[in-house]
């Protein structure tokens, strides 16, 4: 019997570790170019026409010599930080209409 309980202890204990793994998460981009502007907090590249601000901050990992100029490919996600749900369209204006009570 105990050692039936081990195995389940054991057995649970493995699960709940494993669980955190198979969690989503969000698809990772990226984007190659030349480095225009470097800050503590922003990385801006040059990809084709267009001019990429990708945040950043002290987790970032950086490999290499990061400076204006170097050719770059910049690994990110997309996060939500804020969601505001918006009303459908003519629902907001409608307004619940009150039953007329009889009285008896």
């Amino acid at each position: 019997m105990l050692r039936a309980r081990r195995a389940l202890a054991a057995l649970v204990s493995l699960t709940l570790a494993g669980t955190p793994a198979f969690a989503a998460a969000a698809k990772t981009y990226q984007v190659t170019g030349p480095v225009l502007e470097i800050t503590n907090d922003l990385i801006v590249v040059q990809k084709g026409q267009d001019r990429w601000e990708v945040a950043r901050d002290p987790a970032t990992k950086v490999t290499g010599d990061l400076k204006v100029g170097a050719k770059v490919t910049i690994e990110y996600r997309m996060t939500a930080t804020t969601v505001e749900v918006k009303a459908e369209s003519g629902t907001a204006a409608k307004k619940p209409t009150k039953k007329p009570t009889s009285k008896p």
